[in-house]
């Protein structure tokens, strides 16, 4: 019986309960689902990031579970009618195994590619970069993180040597003097956070908000900097100067605890505020308020999160509030700091454990001679069978079917024709390729394409474990067993490893606790080390923070109180420019697009789209313009119209708000078909982290007259 469950006994059949985790963000509230007479309900629990609280997705997420739409059985492409029709397992996997074969067999082991995602468990995440790399022998895999964290996740290993993204507890942010956002909306993404937010200004304290829109978030917010989209890191640059200006800088822990400061020092003296504001358009008085608010207060924390990080030098903006945190001696402080707010469900665990196509369990660097070693000892073959770095993940999708790139995929937890970039492209790469593999539990848009689409169990029917955005390690435990005819992601890349080395399945490696028995040996002596995070640990406390190198060691809630993860343990600054958008508006595109969520939809919106409630509280897509620019352009609020980009166009109902700037447009990017808000957006990346520019590009805005 998986453990922290209660089974169903007796004639009266008591109900079967199980303490886990919502499937959704990185929050990962806890709750109880408890199980009666064939329904499954959800129940509140007490569990430190959310204290009982819940939002509309968390309380509605096993309506899922026995959805009518749910995928039950294998579906294989008919070569004659094109259509997807129901298969058994064994000519599915059959399928599989003959076609990466030919396709290796043809054009090398590099022609098969794997796709991840951020929703996976640590266990699924690493036997996923295991297969790749050894029963594949590929070197090309990445995930959905990818356009998620991976700005910051660079940002954060070259200043302090290490990426988690929370170096501290949640609950630091409910005592913080003064606690700064930057492209930061909790209140819609993970709306449980408001509570550290809420009890943080009951406290005295003051809350400012860096975003472009009027969001929910900073409604709350005692300061509101409202910039330009991709304008960032000048506003970042302008408080480090006022700081320097006003002598808020600790210069006590900048000389005896980082490097490389008097280079920032020069880049930031050309940052006057007048300079910013012509620029961001954030006025100079709010500039210097919001710097004397983090300079002058006893507990800051400054947080980055998504409207920061998705530009094509998203590491460089990081950087820059990275650079102000040092200067302010907030990292490793008591009480103060710098974090990332992580979006996906496991997207820091799901970055840790092999899934990025440069790293190894650990978060080793794959080209890394004594990273290579230790795990290829690990998973018992030669060091230099094991594949070199691959290319980030909006490379390998647009390289997907060209001459030199993959021609076959498999994607685990994903759905890039909604959440990649310039997604019409990427819809026409994956068309391209020889063997598409889906593994779901719904048919997504990417699903629907596929050549071979696997059933997959859902979150309440696995046990495993997943990272929070604080580096604590959670237990996922099952309510019940997958319906017949579905199988574990673990289950099937066990099959698929057996059948491509012409052997029987091993029952061990699909065992989710077996799995991570060994990912605690592989991780041992990285930066991500897990050696000593067990089950049991877990269980008999409210998870363990990373790292925890040995299982009588204590774990770390808080990094850096005496070093940084660096060879000589300091932090290091690293000297950052703004630079504009990669794309800037023109007379034939004049207005920004900007892309976000909304509160009651998630991702791609393959699952939240699929709940009844969730669809009544956002059915539709649409574009929010402000109501100055829909009377020059004369639309009115709820009519028809067309976003227009120079890579394509998107289809939705106005929606007249103040809450915009008028030089900008917004679109939410959780639906498909023509409302897609990635068919617009730019595929300009980073050159550091991989990640796309999601956040702004140049468009225009035309009604629609036709119905």
């Amino acid at each position: 019986m998986t453990d922290g469950a209660h089974a169903a006994t007796g004639p009266g059949r008591t109900p079967r309960e199980v303490a886990t985790h919502c499937p959704y963000c990185a929050l990962q509230c806890g709750m109880t689902l408890r199980e009666e007479a064939g329904r499954v309900a959800v129940l509140p629990r007490q569990f430190p990031t959310n204290r009982g609280g819940l939002c509309q997705k968390g309380w509605t997420a096993a309506e899922l579970l026995d959805h009518p739409e749910r995928l039950t059985t294998p579906l294989l492409r008919d070569p004659v009618g094109d259509e997807l029709r129901p298969a058994s397992w064994a000519a599915a996997l059959d399928r599989i195994v003959t076609g990466l074969r030919a396709v290796q067999e043809g054009h090398g082991r590099d022609a098969v590619a794997v796709f991840g995602g951020g929703g996976l468990t640590n266990e699924k995440a690493y036997a996923l970069g295991r297969f790749a790399r050894v029963a594949l022998r590929t070197r090309h895999i990445d995930y959905n993180g990818r356009f998620c964290m991976s700005s910051a996740a660079a940002a954060g290993n070259r200043a302090f040597g290490i990426d988690r993204g929370l170096p501290f507890p949640l609950a630091d942010l409910g005592r913080a003097d003064t606690l700064l956002l930057v492209g930061a909306n909790p209140a819609e993404t993970m709306p449980p956070l408001v509570r550290w937010l809420t009890e943080q200004r009951e406290r005295g304290g003051r809350l400012i908000v860096v975003d472009p829109r009027v969001t929910a978030t900073a409604r709350l917010a005692d300061l509101h900097l409202q910039p330009l989209p991709g304008t960032d890191l000048a506003v970042a640059s302008a408080l480090l100067h006022i700081a320097l200006t006003e002598g808020w800088i600790d210069r006590e822990y900048v000389a005896e605890r980082t490097t490389g400061f008097e280079a920032v020092r020069r880049t930031v003296a050309g940052w006057w505020p007048a300079r910013a504001e012509a620029l961001s358009g954030v006025p100079v008085a709010d500039l210097e308020a919001t710097a004397r608010a983090l300079g002058t207060a006893g507990r800051v924390i400054i947080l980055t999160a998504r409207g920061a990080e998705q530009h094509a030098k998203g590491v460089d903006t990081v950087t820059g509030f990275v650079n102000l945190a040092l200067a302010l001696g907030l990292p490793g402080r008591p009480g103060s700091g710098y974090g990332c707010l992580t979006g996906q469900g496991n997207g820091q665990g799901g970055r840790e454990h092999g899934q990025k196509a440069d790293q190894l369990p650990g978060y080793r660097r794959i080209d890394d001679p004594v990273a290579r070693e230790h795990v290829a000892g690990v998973w018992g073959v030669p060091a230099e069978e094991l594949p070199g770095p691959g290319v980030p993940a909006y490379e390998l999708l647009e390289s997907l079917g060209t001459p030199t790139g993959p021609k076959a995929l498999l994607v685990f937890g994903s759905n890039p024709v909604v959440s990649a970039p310039r997604a019409a492209r990427i819809e026409r790469r994956l068309r391209a390729v020889d063997l598409l593999v889906v593994a779901d539990f719904l048919l997504s848009e990417t699903a629907a394409l596929a050549d071979v689409v696997l059933p997959t169990a859902q979150w309440a029917e696995e046990d495993g474990t997943m990272t929070n955005l604080e580096g604590r390690v959670l237990r996922r435990r099952a309510l019940r067993t997958p319906p017949p005819g579905v199988r574990t992601d673990l289950e099937i890349l066990a099959d698929l490893t057996a059948r491509l080395r012409g052997g029987a399945g091993d029952a061990d490696a699909s065992d989710p606790r077996v799995v991570f028995a060994e990912l605690r040996r592989a991780s041992a002596g990285g930066t991500a080390d897990y050696a000593g995070v067990s089950w049991e640990r877990i269980d008999a406390h409210d998870g363990v923070f990373w790292p925890c190198p040995a299982e009588g060691a204590p774990d770390t809630p808080r990094l850096f109180a005496d070093r940084f993860a660096t060879p000589d343990g300091r932090a290091r600054f690293h000297a950052v420019e703004h630079r504009p958008a990669a794309e800037e508006v023109c007379a034939e595109y004049p207005l920004h697009l900007t892309t976000g969520r909304v509160l009651a939809q998630y991702q791609s919106g393959t699952q939240t789209r699929r709940v009844a409630a969730l669809r009544r509280a956002a059915p539709d897509a649409f574009v929010e313009l402000h109501p100055d620019l829909a009377g020059r352009l004369g639309i009115g609020d709820g009519e028809p119209v067309r976003v227009v980009s120079r890579r394509g166009e998107l289809r939705a109902p106005a929606r007249l708000s103040t809450a915009i700037r008028p030089d900008t447009v917004f679109a939410p990017f959780h639906w498909g078909g023509a409302a897609r808000a990635n068919s617009v957006t730019n595929d300009a990346v980073d050159p550091v982290s991989g990640m796309p520019e999601f956040k702004i590009c140049a468009v225009r805005l035309e009604r629609v007259d036709e119905p």
